[in-house]
């Protein structure tokens, strides 16, 4: 296993900033579409701290990994295994199918993508070596 401290940085943060939008926020937009848009890139920093996993792989999980969640949703997995009434089980899960969802999901994945992109580039304008695994900004648990 690896652990890549900027990614694991920007899980961290990323999470903290859900939690925030979760607990405080009750508005028609940042809660339901800005916060599930983040869901995706904080699933995408989480898996690209602790693994191999190349950009698109990650972008592709995360993204897979929401549409599996808000499909348990419209099959009402949490009233079905008894925690739809958990706070925490709701907040990390949710509570209703809504297929706007979707687009909120495809919109964080593309601006992984986006990101992602942009970084290699700027990188590669600025002559700096893209980062192995096993470079020093890594560390192996």
């Amino acid at each position: 296993m690896r652990l890549h401290k900027g990614y694991a940085a920007l899980t961290i943060a990323l999470l903290a900033i859900e939690l925030a939008i979760a607990l405080f926020l009750h508005d028609p937009i940042i809660r339901p579409y800005v916060g599930d848009a983040l869901a995706v890139v904080l699933v995408y920093a989480g898996l690209r701290a602790v693994t191999n996993a190349g950009v698109l792989p990650a972008t592709l999980i995360a993204f897979a990994i929401a549409v599996v969640i808000e499909f348990g949703q419209y099959f009402r997995v949490l009233a079905a295994i008894g925690l739809d009434h958990d706070r925490f089980a709701r907040m990390i899960l949710g509570s209703g199918f809504d297929p706007k969802d979707f687009i909120a999901y495809a919109s964080g994945a593309v601006a992984v993508l986006l990101v992602e992109r942009y970084r290699r580039a700027s990188r590669a304008a600025a002559g700096i070596r893209t980062v192995s695994p096993s470079s020093d900004s890594s560390s192996t648990i």
